[in-house]
C-alpha cells in the first residue's frame, strides 16, 4: 500500500503559471530539482543563483541568492542586493582582501538588513570565522576550493555550510569532505549542463550554484532575433 503511495506521489502533475510579461526568465537547469535541499529557517533551499545583477534577481527561478563579488563588500550593496531580491540572499562579506574585525561587522550589518546567511571567502583565518559565529545568529557559508584544507577546522571555527567551488575538482573534493562528514550541509557549483550538475549531486552536494550568463549575452541574443526578423520582412517584400 504504502508503494503505490509513492509512486503515485512522484507522479504529480504541478501546475505552472507564467505571465505574459514575466515569461523570458532565466531557468536554472531542471537537474538541480534532484538535490536534497538544505532547511535554513524551514525554507528548503536547492538552487542558488551567483549573482549580483538586480536584473537577473528579479528574473530568475532560483530558489536563493548567492551574492559574492570581487571587491570589498559595502552596506549599500548588500542593501540595494536584499531590496530588489524576492528570495533568500546570502552575502559575500569578505575573507580575502577585507579581514579581520572589519568581515564580523559586514556580517552583522548584512543581518540586520536582512540576509539569509553570508558568505566568506577561502582565505578567510578560523579565528575570524569564530569571532562571527560568536556575533552572528545566521548561517555561516565557508567557501572550500581544495580538498587540502582543513575541513574540521572549518567546521570547529564554527562554518554552518561549506560552499565548494572547485572548478573541474568540484565533485573529488566534495567526495573528500563526505568520507569524514556524511551529513554536514554542502552547496557546491554545479557547472554548466545536467550532466556536471548531476555529477556534483551524486558526490554529495546538498545545493548547486548555478552561474548565469551576463545580461549582455542575453540582449545580443535579443538583438539577433529583431534583426533577422526585419531581414526576413524585409525579403519578403
Amino acid at each position: 500500500m504504502e508503494k503505490n503511495i509513492e509512486n503515485k506521489n512522484s507522479n504529480k502533475k504541478v501546475p505552472q503559471i507564467k505571465g505574459t510579461l514575466r515569461s523570458h526568465m532565466i531557468e536554472l537547469p531542471s537537474a538541480i530539482r534532484d538535490a536534497s535541499g538544505i532547511v535554513i529557517f524551514g525554507k528548503r533551499l536547492k538552487s542558488f543563483v551567483f549573482t549580483t545583477d538586480v536584473a537577473v534577481i528579479r528574473n530568475t527561478n532560483a530558489d536563493a541568492v548567492i551574492a559574492v563579488y570581487p571587491f570589498t563588500p559595502q552596506p549599500i550593496i548588500t542593501e540595494a542586493l536584499l531590496l530588489a531580491a524576492d528570495v533568500p540572499v546570502f552575502c559575500g562579506v569578505g575573507g580575502g582582501i577585507t579581514t579581520g574585525k572589519r568581515v564580523t561587522n559586514l556580517a552583522l550589518d548584512a543581518e540586520f538588513k536582512g540576509a539569509m546567511g553570508i558568505v566568506v571567502n577561502s582565505p578567510i583565518s578560523n579565528e575570524v570565522v569564530t569571532q562571527i559565529r560568536e556575533t552572528i545568529d545566521i548561517p555561516i557559508i565557508v567557501t572550500i576550493v581544495s580538498e587540502f584544507e582543513d575541513i574540521e577546522a572549518r567546521i570547529d571555527a564554527g562554518a554552518t555550510i561549506l560552499n565548494v567551488s572547485g572548478a573541474k575538482r568540484t565533485a573529488y573534493i566534495i567526495r573528500k569532505i563526505r568520507e569524514k562528514h556524511p551529513d554536514f550541509p554542502i552547496i557546491a557549483t554545479g557547472g554548466p549542463n545536467n550532466a556536471s550538475i548531476i555529477e556534483t549531486i551524486q558526490a554529495g552536494a546538498n545545493a548547486i550554484t548555478y552561474t548565469p550568463p551576463i545580461v549582455a549575452d542575453i540582449l545580443n541574443e535579443i538583438m539577433i532575433k529583431y534583426r533577422t526578423k526585419y531581414e526576413t520582412e524585409n525579403k519578403e517584400e
